[in-house]
């Protein structure tokens, strides 16, 4: 089969399409999937670095989450059987011609759902209802501030607070994103680079601040959305797209009756693989239903990942960047 190989940390350009072998089924529930689409996650560029908290033995294929067809499965596996359409979060080898993931991590796609929109629901998905639902408890009523709205994990998070029930503010940078976020069910906007993030929530909010905060950057705009939430607010500490892991000053989690909650979607599927599951099944349902769309601004053979890479690094992307392996 196919695949692009990592051999070593470094750039998108180091990547190598290479002729290998394919990977055997690892257990008794294990699952091979001739791999369709992949959807690209800022943690790839991580885990190229060697900065991400997994690091998979060279050589590897990079690629969190894809979309395919089974083509075998264990002798345990119930869940999928071969020809199933699917999408799996393997959390790592996708960006090849197949891939082997555990039954757990692996979901039958609703017989109307793309390959396109598929491969980019299992992290995404997951990630965004884990925080907000289980993590957030967001409820009706309440005001969510989606930091890096337009992103990958950030316009799904919008969707997701809306279904809920919530008032949306969602903070991106540049007109043509906010007006993407405003397409996927934003109430409210926030212009990093033209707005002051902190006086708008403020006006926003009548100077309650959100209840929310929904953070995958990090850096900076952390410091200011504590300067913004409400009492008894919930900062989600989800990622660090900024490059800059904040420092959460105690004494505004004190004085706001705040709550910084870490979010931690990996772990938790590992942990909980019935209550991932349960929320996957949720996220299908919110798609069947029209309240979950997923917004797909590139999309690039598999032999030009490495221009992907670089287009999500510059942050060019608006919702998610697909490759198409077949």
């Amino acid at each position: 089969m196919k695949a692009l190989l990592c051999h070593e940390y470094g750039p998108p350009e180091s990547l190598r399409l290479e002729e290998t072998t394919p990977p055997e089924l690892a257990s008794a529930t294990s699952v091979r999937i001739a791999v369709t689409r992949v959807a690209l996650n800022f943690p790839d560029l991580l885990m190229l670095e060697g900065k991400y908290q997994y690091r998979a033995p060279f050589p590897f294929a990079l690629g969190m989450e894809c979309a395919g067809r089974v083509i075998e499965v264990g002798p345990d596996v119930t869940a999928v059987a071969p020809g199933d359409r699917v999408a799996a979060h393997p959390w790592v080898g996708c960006l090849a011609e197949e891939v082997v993931a555990e039954e757990d991590d692996v979901f039958r796609l609703p017989g109307a759902m793309d390959d396109d929109v598929a491969s980019g629901f299992p992290i995404a998905g997951g990630t965004v209802w884990h925080a907000l639902v289980d993590r957030g408890e967001i409820a009706p009523g309440e005001t969510a501030l989606i930091l890096g709205a337009a992103g990958g994990v950030g316009v799904p998070a919008i969707e997701v607070a809306k279904a809920k029930g919530a008032r949306v503010i969602a903070a991106a940078r540049g007109a043509d994103k906010l007006a993407l976020t405003r397409a996927h069910g934003a109430d409210e906007t926030v212009d990093y680079a033209a707005e002051d993030l902190v006086a708008r929530v403020r006006e926003l909010t009548d100077g309650k601040g959100a209840d929310v905060i929904y953070d995958t950057v990090g850096g900076d705009f952390t410091d200011q959305a504590m300067r913004a939430i409400n009492w008894g607010g919930r900062l989600l500490v989800i990622g660090f797209a900024a490059g800059r892991i904040a420092q959460v000053p105690a004494n505004r989690v004190l004085l706001k009756g705040a709550s910084v909650v870490g979010v931690a979607y990996q772990a938790f599927r590992y942990r909980d693989p019935e209550g991932a599951r349960a929320n996957m099944a949720a996220l299908f349902q919110a798609w069947s239903d029209g309240r979950i769309r997923p917004h797909i601004s590139h999309r690039f053979p598999l032999e030009r990942t490495a221009e992907a890479l670089r287009t999500m690094e510059a942050r060019a992307a608006q919702g998610k960047i697909v490759i198409e392996v077949a």
